[in-house]
């Protein structure tokens, strides 16, 4: 059985594509939505994102029925969002921003720290959770990783997500066991390399496989999961006790 390590020193993350810092490889700046319910600290947020020179906030919401709507229209790259909002929550928002702009990324920066909300932001598609208490130049940092195809969650959070993982584990054995998608054993490797957070690039390396040959795999395996992101295959692994938590 595999062993899962969750880092406890910084944002933890798979990184597929983009340079080691996490910046774009190309000149365009990454564009990004803010939603937010409090105006002072969206304000706050765009004028400090305003100084990096690789990043454009492209919009403002105060609510998640309006962050769908200008994610629709504006097609960002990243969505910066807050989990609890009068009207319509984030969580909720995340998954309707998934379904009309699959290709805008979500992290959730927020002050709430329940275990639930985190992992229901994981299942709804975000790709980041951050609490507010974390430095503007880790935001900065987290959209360039997110953009680059890395997952990131605050230190803060990384034991709750442990905790979370147990409860799921157990749960998942006092319910009756209903049969899991196959997948081959192929893909059962690369699932378990994911999970083990190595990037496209280092599982190619370990199976003696392309990369393009890894991103088919890891396409295939969100596909026949019905999952929407890798750090949604993880808790599919620890669920379904492919790999082991340390």
């Amino acid at each position: 059985m595999e062993r899962l390590h969750v880092a406890h020193a910084g944002t933890t993350g798979t990184a597929d594509d983009g340079a080691a810092d996490g910046s774009p490889l190309s000149g365009d700046a990454i564009r990004v939505l803010v939603v937010d319910d409090h105006a002072l600290f969206r304000r706050g947020l765009e004028m400090v994102l305003a100084q990096e020179d690789d990043i454009e906030v492209v919009g403002e919401a105060g609510d998640g029925g309006e962050a769908v709507k200008l994610a629709a229209e504006l097609a960002p790259d990243i969505v910066l969002m807050d989990v609890r909002m009068p009207r319509r929550g984030g969580i909720d928002a995340c998954t309707a921003i998934r379904d009309v702009v699959p290709s805008a990324e979500i992290i959730m920066l927020t002050i709430s720290d329940e275990e639930a909300d985190l992992y229901e932001a994981i299942k709804a598609g975000a790709k980041g959770y951050l609490l507010k208490d974390v430095s503007i130049e880790e935001v900065a940092s987290s959209i360039r990783k997110v953009h680059s195809g890395q997952s990131l969650i605050s230190p803060a959070m990384a034991s709750k997500l442990l905790t979370e993982f147990a409860s799921m584990i157990k749960r998942s054995d006092e319910r009756e066991q209903v049969p899991a998608p196959r997948l081959t054993e192929r893909e059962l490797q690369v699932l378990k390399l994911v999970a083990r957070g190595l990037n496209n690039r280092d599982i190619a390396k370990e199976l003696y496989i392309s990369e393009n040959t890894v991103k088919n795999h890891v396409r295939n395996i969100l596909e026949k999961l019905q999952l929407h992101s890798r750090m949604e295959a993880v808790v599919y692994a620890v669920r379904e006790k492919l790999l082991e938590i340390t």
